[in-house]
Formats: C-alpha cells, structure tokens, sequence
C-alpha cells in the first residue's frame, strides 16, 4: 500500500526556503488568474523548472486574443467578406464559430511549428528557433517553453477545450 500524498501544507513544508517562496508566489500569481486548482502546475515548475506560469499566461492570451477575440462586438464587421455574408443573410453566430475555428486552427499550427524549433533538413538552413519564458526586464530566463500546441485546447478560457468550435 502507498503513502498517501502530502496535503498542500505539508509539500510546502517540505521545501527549502527559496523553493517554499516560490510555490507561495507561483500560488498567488495563480490565483490571481483565476487557476482554481494549480497544484500540479507549482509543483512542476518548482520541483522540474519548467516555467508553468509563463505558459499558461502565453496560452490563455493567444485563447482570449486570437481565438474568443472574434466573439467580440464588432469583430466580424471589420472583415468585408464576413460583412458580405451577413448581409446575404449568414448566421453572425455560424461565422463567429467559423473565424474562431480558423483561428484556433492558426494559432496551433503556428505553436506546433515553434514547439518543432524548425526542419534544417527541409530547408537546407542550419538554424532554429525557440520560445523562452523572459522575466520582467524581457531578459531571457534560459527556461525554454516547449509542446505549447500539446496543452492549447486544455486553456480554453470556457473550460469546454474548444467543443463548441466544431458544432
């Protein structure tokens, strides 16, 4: 029979000081986002330094940007072809799901394409690229944010992982 796992309390304890400092700071920083159950994500970014908390701020902004930005009043009037289809008589809330879903569609294979840090093979080129978490100077922290296409759907900001994209 295993040990049960430790109560947040007791993991906390457990840690040194700047790591205990760390998980409160990550906590707060958390749930000032509204991350009502980010336990495992201060864990791995304190025990594994991956840096949890610069991902997830990337990824919900690019779901609340790029992708529910077309929800917004207004969005669809700028596109004159979107304008052409509601005056043909469209459904505003079919065209919003349809931008939206070419956006998501844009953002993940924009992310898949960063997270492969380039094909030199494909290109003949001997150079690649990757993301990294910067602090707040913008100086790079060398923690590089990898498989950001693997958790994009799990950020939906509705907590319904893009479902209502494809209806």
């Amino acid at each position: 029979m295993s040990d049960p796992q430790p109560t947040w309390q007791e993991w906390l304890n457990s840690l040194d000081v700047p790591r205990k400092a760390a998980a409160e700071w990550l906590g707060a920083q958390f749930s000032a986002l509204g991350v009502t159950d980010p336990v495992d994500l201060i864990k791995s970014e304190v025990l594994e330094d991956l840096p949890q908390l610069a991902r997830f701020v990337l990824l919900r902004r690019l779901w609340r940007g790029a992708i529910d930005g077309w929800s917004d009043p207004g969005s669809l009037d700028q596109l004159p072809a979107a304008q052409r289809l509601l005056a043909a008589g469209s459904d505003r809330e079919d065209l919003v799901r349809l931008v939206r879903a070419v956006a998501y569609e844009a953002v993940f294979a924009t992310l898949d394409e960063l997270d492969a840090g380039g094909d030199v093979n494909a290109s003949g080129v001997d150079v690649g690229w990757v993301v990294m978490e910067s602090s707040e100077d913008g100086s790079p922290t060398g923690r590089a944010l990898s498989g950001l296409h693997e958790d994009l759907l799990t950020m939906d900001p509705s907590g319904r992982d893009g479902a209502d994209l494809w209806q």
